[in-house]
């Protein structure tokens, strides 16, 4: 359970894989088929929130259920330390966050692993909006 990989782009040599093989594969291709429209059409420039907005539309014209800003209390021996927001949960499956950025960071990487296990989910998919050719990482719990 405790084990997390991440893999970008078209980068991907290792996902762990399910008895079937990827791990929500159809669910993930369609997220970033989403996000590639949304980029194609908004090109790079803009902020991460309207590259969030613009996703969660897409995602709905495809048929998912799709959750922006849910929160999820974050509890330490019984006790609430905080709360996480994150950007997108889709079909209460994949939790999905756009960045603008130069590159992924181990930062984004141990955000999204923060959030798998709050969210007790197995799958984050981080993607980049900022170059016009799409980029995006799979964090796996």
């Amino acid at each position: 359970m405790g084990h997390v990989s991440a893999v970008c782009g078209c980068l991907q040599t290792y996902i762990p894989m399910n008895s079937v093989g990827m791990l929500h594969e159809e669910l993930s291709h369609a997220i970033v088929g989403a996000a590639m429209k949304v980029l194609n059409t908004l090109k790079p420039g803009l902020d991460e929130k309207a590259y969030e907005n613009a996703l969660a539309i897409e995602l709905r014209k495809r048929g998912l259920r799709v959750e922006q800003q849910k929160r999820f209390n974050v509890y330490y021996e019984g006790e609430l330390v905080d709360t996480l927001v994150p950007d997108l949960i889709v079909e209460d499956q994949v939790v999905v966050d756009p960045k603008v950025t130069e590159d992924f960071t181990p930062t984004h990487i141990a955000q999204m692993t923060g959030y798998l296990a709050i969210t007790q989910m197995r799958l984050a998919l981080l993607l980049n909006f900022k170059h016009a050719d799409f980029r995006w990482k799979r964090v796996v719990r």
